[in-house]
């Protein structure tokens, strides 16, 4: 089967990390075309970090990789899904997930790692 045509020529892509048994949204993320092959090569989350417009690996710093079980994309092709095993932590907080928190304030996620000690 052919390779679904991905909305490229707009920039990077919304990608949706989701934990592949838990169904748990873990973070949002972009990837470019580099980032998408990366991902497909090594198992590894690959992403474009639009604020150093780089590529980059998820876990790189922390060691906490995701391991891509799959990559899904949207009916339109601009958006994507990688599910994933994630290692400890998602978010660079410190919590298992990016949303962790309610509009409100409360926290609902589970720290699961300090950050002072990954990233000093």
């Amino acid at each position: 089967m052919d390779d679904v045509a991905l909305a490229y020529d707009d920039g990077p892509l919304p990608v949706v990390a989701q934990d592949a048994d838990s169904g748990e949204v873990l973070m949002l993320a972009y990837a470019d075309r580099e980032a998408v092959e990366r991902t497909r090569d090594t198992g590894l989350a690959h992403y474009h970090s639009r604020s150093r417009n780089a590529l980059w690996q998820k876990g790189e710093e922390s060691g906490h990789v995701q391991r891509v079980r799959e990559v899904r994309v949207d009916c339109d092709g601009d958006a994507l899904l990688y599910l994933v095993d994630q290692e400890v932590g998602a978010c660079h907080t410190g919590y298992r997930s990016c949303f962790h928190r309610t509009i409100d304030g409360e926290v609902v996620g589970e720290r699961v790692f300090d950050p002072d000690d990954v990233y000093e």
